[in-house]
């Protein structure tokens, strides 16, 4: 029988209570918000404010009648075989000799009902899935500093459910564009398809997905799971565990990557990440005991082929590259490489900040970040090298290829070495032009130039941009393939934008 009577000392729900009472009130809570929020009288969090030491207290327990009966209460209510109600355990009890109440029954219950649902909650089967049968897709957001600004950022995972080898990319969108292209990104990071894809239940994927129903897809993500080859397969509504491998390493990657780091740009931010993501794949799993690496060399002969030719939806834009090599997208120029000059070309921003611009085999061509390449004129050197001839800076090789490639090469280095004082610097950009001008046509404007005591290069571009097609003319009637200049005579102007092809 239970003593009634027996009085219990008990520590303040341990220091825990004090300080966190203290450290609400700090942080602005009233005393009323803090009762509430910490199930207990204002009296009690009054008293606790004004002590300035851990306090201890006595107080009186009085174990009810139900105390002896807890255990088995447990049994029936939580254990899956009984799933009692609070009347037939209440009934159950008077069987076996409960004489009290059904009052403290429920109020009993009432304390396992919290516990009721996180087992409910945690009772997912755990299975092994089969290489190659399924990946897992979610993502995570975070406020990150790039560039010196605080942005949000969305971090878009897969993570193949045998091996446990993961794939990450950052976006500063999560719209259906976003989520699409992260999908396909990420199977050509693993490099291949599973034949099922895991997913929550966004609308840049699902329409309508009630429990018990089959999901509804939308459109655009079926035609990109059947231009992938994989079938999609939404979790239960509010039962994203399902896919708790891939929810999982979020909480990894916050804690080992996310906190304490800035970036340069969303580039940086990505090919940091890759790289992060590439030591985590060679750690050992905690849960399989196996290091995801080796375990995805298992899986990968089960993996289904990448899709020959990557997916783009409708929304490619089309520009006309510039004689310059410019294409204009969103009222600023980016290069592309100069052997697509006067061609057509498409362009997306994917992620809200890539630019990523095609050739007409939908390849990229050129890639620009808009967190940093965000200047009216956005260049790559290397778009151009085609056209920069590697000269020699030694003056006496200069001299050589000037008399050796020109005719008319040691009458200009003798005359003009008469007029400048650095004829070898003007001759050595003249050699440089025959990327663009035929060597005879070259030959005859040099006369012209000689004739007329121009040898400054600058004075030579002139005679290009105005004369050209009169001093070639007076030999010979030009054919339509001669009379096509490799760039516009503009291009080089040296009081325009025009790209110098020496510095």
């Amino acid at each position: 029988m239970t003593n009634h009577n027996v009085k219990e000392t008990k520590v303040v729900k341990d220091v825990d209570e004090w300080i966190t009472v203290r450290q609400l009130h700090k942080k602005g809570m009233s005393i009323r918000g803090i009762a509430r929020e910490l199930k207990m009288s204002k009296n009690t969090v009054k008293k606790l404010l004004r002590s300035p030491t851990r306090p201890t207290y006595q107080r009186k327990i009085y174990p009810s009648k139900v105390e002896a009966y807890k255990e088995q209460i447990k049994i029936w209510y939580l254990d899956p075989s009984y799933n009692f109600i609070g009347t037939r355990i209440y009934e159950e009890l008077l069987k076996i000799g409960y004489d009290g109440s059904i009052g403290p029954v429920y109020r009993y219950l009432s304390t396992l009902q919290q516990q009721k649902r996180k087992i409910s909650t945690k009772a997912t089967v755990r299975f092994e899935t089969p290489p190659g049968d399924q990946a897992q897709f979610d993502w995570a957001h975070y406020k990150l500093l790039v560039n010196g600004t605080y942005v949000t950022v969305y971090c878009f995972a897969m993570v193949l459910s045998y091996s446990r080898y993961k794939a990450m990319v950052c976006s500063l969108r999560m719209d259906a564009d976003a989520v699409h292209k992260a999908i396909e990104d990420l199977y050509f990071k693993l490099d291949g398809v599973t034949i099922e894809l895991m997913v929550d239940n966004p609308k840049a994927l699902i329409i309508e997905h009630l429990e018990g129903k089959e999901p509804k897809y939308t459109r655009e993500s079926l035609i990109l799971a059947a231009h992938l080859g994989v079938e999609l397969n939404a979790c239960q509504p509010y039962r994203a565990r399902t896919k708790g491998k891939v929810e999982r390493p979020f909480n990894y990657l916050e804690e080992h990557f996310i906190k304490g780091n800035t970036f340069e740009s969303m580039t940086d931010l990505n090919q940091r990440l890759d790289k992060f993501i590439e030591n985590w794949n060679n750690k050992l799993h905690t849960t399989t005991k196996r290091i995801p690496k080796e375990a995805y060399q298992e899986e990968k002969s089960s993996l289904l082929p990448l899709p020959r030719n990557r997916y783009y939806n409708e929304k490619l834009e089309f520009r006309k590259v510039s004689l310059d090599s410019l294409v204009m997208i969103k009222g600023k120029k980016y290069s592309v490489p100069v052997s697509f000059v006067e061609q057509t070309v498409s362009y997306k921003v994917s992620y809200g900040y890539l630019i990523e611009i095609f050739n007409s085999a939908k390849s990229v061509i050129a890639t620009y970040d808009l967190t940093v390449d965000d200047s009216l004129v956005n260049k790559l050197e290397e778009h151009y090298d085609v056209i920069k001839t590697k000269v020699s800076k030694s003056i006496p090789e200069i001299k050589r290829l000037m008399i050796s490639t020109f005719s008319n090469g040691e009458q200009y280095l003798v005359a003009a070495a008469k007029k400048l004082e650095q004829p070898t610097y003007h001759a050595r950009r003249i050699l440089s032009l025959l990327e663009l001008y035929p060597l005879e046509h070259m030959e005859k404007v040099l006369d012209y130039c000689i004739t007329q005591e121009l040898y400054r290069i600058e004075e030579i571009k002139s005679v290009l941009k105005d004369k050209y097609l009169e001093i070639i003319l007076e030999s010979k009637q030009l054919t339509t393939s001669e009379s096509t200049l490799i760039r516009s005579l503009d291009y080089y102007d040296d009081g325009g934008t025009a790209y110098e092809i020496f510095p």
